[in-house]
Formats: structure tokens, C-alpha cells, sequence
């Protein structure tokens, strides 16, 4: 059965027709409405239809949609930044505009379905995406599946606190987050928390492609900035093993790309283990960009076979 997903993001919304066997057979994007509930759902709609008569199939086409941020599974409300969709059913609403409920998923957790099946996190029972890219945040399955959330949120992980012991070891400043909190992991390992911490380092503005260059290229001081994100990062992984203990965890997002990130952060998460506690393996994600879509196809897919389960089943 050939599917599609849309990805929601801040600045386009991707939709892609995928195969039977999930490789992408179409890819399109449009900037995403910033304003205007109204563009933001003529734009998913115009998408929609794209995919639907590219593949022939119509309203028969399975297509589901993944978004930043909160999709409440009770109220269906989605709960985002950046986007006109903030406290409305989007999913609702966008039905009746083409007559056919799509589901809705939180980005995160497409991502980790995606790689669950048929990608790094293939064949482990457990998985964790964890994505790093602008804002930090992860998704769950077991058994290749989504696992049920009271809230409908994915693992908002990137909004706990750093460890108060990294924190004054280093002299960190407890920095503001968006979430309305401070000192939240985002701030520290996300992109441009690694920027954050460069310049606080360094005394001066710098990008996180900067640090990543300059310390491939032999900088000490900006190895000395990596050296400290992996340490920061670890930490997170390590909340993720004492709170889910997953077999996997898939590293997705900008900061995925960093070279040999994998080695990068295994030696200090080695160090602060608890006890003989075996590592969970650390992947990075193999479908990257279009994971999003793919996981938000897979969902659809699995709620046409079966639409009186849930996409949990």
C-alpha cells in the first residue's frame, strides 16, 4: 500500500508519497502560513490533494500529519510554537475542508516510529529518537509501535534541568527557555545551545557549524566547547535510560550530523552510568529528513488496516 506524510514545520510543510516499501517516491514543500489559521489550513489542504492525485488513489490514499509541539489526545487541540495552530483541533478542522480525517502526530514521536521500523532503531525492542536540532525533544516505541500518552505528548525531555553539578562545575549561567523555565537541556545541547555555549566559552558570538568545523579542524578551544556539549548530552542520555531504559536510542536533528557523534558521547556517558547498568546502543537515524513524514505515513497506513484500533495497536 503506497502512503503519504506531512511534515509540519516552522517555515514549510513537506509532504512525501512513499512506496510500499516506505522509500520516498515524491517530495514536495511549501512555506508554512505563519499568520493565519485560514493559509495554514489551505496549505495543508493543498498539500493533501497533491498527494492524492499523485498517486492516483484519492481520499483512498492513507496520509497522516506530524507537528511540533502538544496534540491532546482528548481534545484534539495541538499546542505548538511558531505556528497559527496553536489551541485548535487542527485535525478537525482540516476535515471539514476535504472531507476526510487525517491523524495527527506529535514530530517526535513520527521520528521515532520511523526509525523503529525499517531504520537505525530496526530490530530492538525498545526505541528512543531523540531529536537535537533547534529545540530538543524525543519520541518512544516498543515493539516498533507508539506507546499511549496521557497528554499526547511526546518525551518533552528537553524542558528538564540540566544537572545542578555540570552546571557550577563549569560556571554555567541558568538560561532562559521558552517553555517559560530556566537552565532546561534545550538551551544546552540543542543547536543553538552548543552556540550558547560556545560563546560563553569563547566570549564572543559563534554558530554551532562554526564549533563543529573548527574543532574537526583541530581548534582547542572549540574542542574544549564540544567536549563540554557531549558531556551536557550525556547526561540527557542517561536520564533516558533511568527513567525509559530503552535497548536503542536514535540520534535525529542538525546535531546528529556531527562527526562520529556516536563515539562523542558514549565515552563520558560510559563514565556516569549507574552501577553495571548495560548501555542502551546509540544509532544515528538513517531516514533523517524524512522522518517526520515517514513516521506520520507508517501511522496512517496502520490506522487504514486497522481504523478501529488505535495507532498504538
Amino acid at each position: 500500500m503506497i502512503c503519504g506524510g506531512i511534515d509540519i514545520g516552522g517555515t514549510k510543510i513537506e509532504a512525501r508519497l512513499f512506496s510500499n516499501d516506505l522509500a520516498t517516491v515524491e517530495m514536495r514543500r511549501i512555506p508554512t502560513p505563519k499568520e493565519r489559521l485560514a493559509d495554514f489550513i489551505d496549505a495543508l489542504a493543498e498539500q493533501v490533494r497533491w498527494l492524492e492525485q499523485l498517486s492516483d488513489q484519492g481520499q483512498a490514499l492513507p496520509v497522516g500529519m506530524a507537528i511540533p509541539g502538544l496534540v491532546d489526545v482528548h481534545t484534539g487541540r495541538a499546542f505548538t510554537s511558531n505556528l497559527p495552530a496553536s489551541g485548535y483541533d487542527i485535525a478537525t478542522i482540516l476535515e471539514e475542508r476535504i472531507g476526510r480525517r487525517l491523524p495527527l502526530m506529535n514530530d517526535c514521536q513520527a521520528f521515532a516510529l520511523s526509525e523503529a521500523n525499517g531504520g537505525a532503531g530496526e530490530g530492538f525492542k525498545t526505541v528512543v529518537g531523540l531529536i537535537m536540532g533547534t529545540g530538543v525533544g524525543a519520541g518512544l516505541t516498543c515493539d516498533g509501535r507508539l506507546t499511549p500518552r496521557l497528554n499526547g505528548s511526546a518525551l518533552e525531555i528537553g524542558h528538564i534541568g540540566i544537572p545542578a553539578h555540570i552546571s557550577v562545575a563549569h560556571g554555567l549561567p541558568s538560561w532562559d527557555c521558552g517553555c517559560g523555565k530556566r537552565g532546561c537541556f534545550e538551551r544546552y545541547v540543542s543547536g543553538t545551545g552548543l552556540a550558547a555555549l560556545g560563546g560563553h566559552r569563547l566570549g564572543r558570538p559563534v554558530t554551532a557549524e562554526e564549533i563543529v568545523a573548527s574543532a574537526q579542524a583541530g581548534d582547542k578551544q572549540q574542542q574544549e566547547v564540544m567536549s563540554l556539549w557531549a558531556e551536557i548530552a550525556s547526561e540527557l542520555l542517561l536520564i533516558i535510560q533511568l527513567t525509559h531504559d530503552p535497548d536503542c536510542i536514535v540520534l535525529g536533528g542538525g546535531l546528529s550530523s556531527i562527526p562520529d557523534v556516536v563515539s562523542l558521547l558514549e565515552k563520558p556517558f560510559q563514565s556516569i552510568k549507574l552501577g553495571e547498568m548495560r548501555m542502551p546502543a546509540i544509532r544515528s537515524a538513517i531516514h533523517g529528513d524524512s522522518s517526520g513524514a515517514r513516521g506520520a505515513a507508517i501511522m496512517a497506513s496502520r490506522n487504514q488496516s486497522n481504523p478501529s484500533g488505535a495507532p498504538f495497536s
